[in-house]
């Protein structure tokens, strides 16, 4: 397993600090960092300054949101940062949720699964620099009876099969994350809760190699990432207690009633009637009620909480569950406590034995 940092990109206040931890996450020896996007700051604008500020460790975005950017448009950036990072850039991607699509960028988020598989398929075309022709249900390129034409990228990307990850919480975007992707993007990952996540990963990759794929049509060479919170101390609910805002928002702010896939995936979880407490908390915009009501349990399988021994056995049980990348979110009132984290979660990483 490989360590990573999962940065934190909501403060706009605080740039140099969040830039700092990826220096320092660098200096650690850690392999990769993770950059998010939601309705805040945009990810590929931090992936440079990262990027700029490394040398070493791998930049990535978790996520690049599929409904802001034309397909193209995300193809030349994932080339322009593999170019400027020399080589180190992952391409994460993810349809975000309607809230997001419809309310942000007034997307429509109508078949997530299959504009997710043709923009993947045009992003790969593009970097390939073949002439970008493409007649599907979702996208048509060039646009029919109009003067547009079939062109190919005029810049030469440094690689054309950088890798291509997928977020994907449902069992079905799972399954199309394990068909059409390199890996894949976690969020509450629970290591007792992972063989039915890779379950169905395994499913899309035996799909992929029936079709004629190349590779293996097991889990192979394809990267598990696992997003963690982290807050070290010597009590695990007061840890927990850092951490259950940033679950309540998931859990109950990230999507519609209707619709929230964070939501669904603590309810598969078993937690059902925790899950719609905290939502109905949520929506009702009692945040700090919301935040209260998420689970003890849930919060601490899914992140890295308690003594460092005590993190060091929950390392060892996400690699054991088949996790190959663990990028950790550091929780801290400061940008000092959080490259504390840094640090102790790169010697309890060590002490695991579990890395490369």
């Amino acid at each position: 397993m490989r360590l990573g940092l999962t940065l934190s990109a909501w403060d706009a206040g605080d740039l140099a600090g969040t830039i700092a931890l990826a220096e320092e996450a660098e200096r650690l020896g850690y392999s990769v960092c993770w950059v998010p996007e939601a309705y805040g700051l945009d990810a590929p604008t931090l992936l440079a300054t990262v990027a700029a500020r490394t040398s070493r460790m791998d930049v990535g975005s978790a996520i690049m949101q599929i409904p802001a950017r034309a397909p193209a448009m995300t193809a030349m950036t994932a080339a322009s940062l593999d170019a400027l990072s020399g080589g180190r850039f992952r391409l994460g991607l993810g349809v975000s949720g309607p809230q997001v699509s419809e309310g942000w960028y007034g997307a429509p988020f109508d078949h997530p699964l299959g504009r997710t598989r043709e923009y993947v398929q045009i992003v790969r075309t593009v970097l390939r620099r073949e002439r970008l022709e493409f007649a599907g249900e979702h996208y048509t390129l060039p646009l029919p009876d109009g003067p547009g034409k079939a062109l190919r990228l005029a810049a030469r990307p440094l690689r054309a099969d950088l890798p291509v990850y997928l977020a994907a919480v449902g069992p079905r975007n799972l399954e199309l994350t394990g068909e059409i992707a390199d890996g894949w993007l976690g969020v509450f990952v629970a290591p007792e809760f992972l063989p039915d996540t890779l379950a169905h990963l395994r499913k899309g990759r035996e799909r992929a190699r029936a079709g004629g794929a190349a590779g293996s049509a097991d889990l192979t060479g394809f990267d598990v990432v696992a997003s963690a919170p982290v807050v070290v101390g010597p009590d695990v609910e007061a840890c927990a207690d850092q951490v259950r805002g940033f679950a309540a928002l998931y859990l109950g702010g990230m999507g519609s009633r209707r619709m929230n896939f964070y939501n669904a995936l603590a309810v598969r979880m078993g937690y059902a009637e925790e899950a719609a407490r905290v939502q109905d908390l949520y929506l009702a915009r009692q945040h700090r009620d919301a935040a209260a009501a998420v689970p003890l349990d849930f919060v601490d399988t899914t992140s890295l909480l308690g003594p460092v021994d005590r993190t060091e056995q929950r390392i060892r049980a996400y690699a054991d569950a088949g996790v190959t990348t663990l990028a950790v979110l550091p929780f801290g009132a400061t940008t000092d406590d959080r490259i504390a984290t840094l640090q102790t979660m790169a010697d309890a990483f060590a002490a695991s034995g579990t890395g490369e």
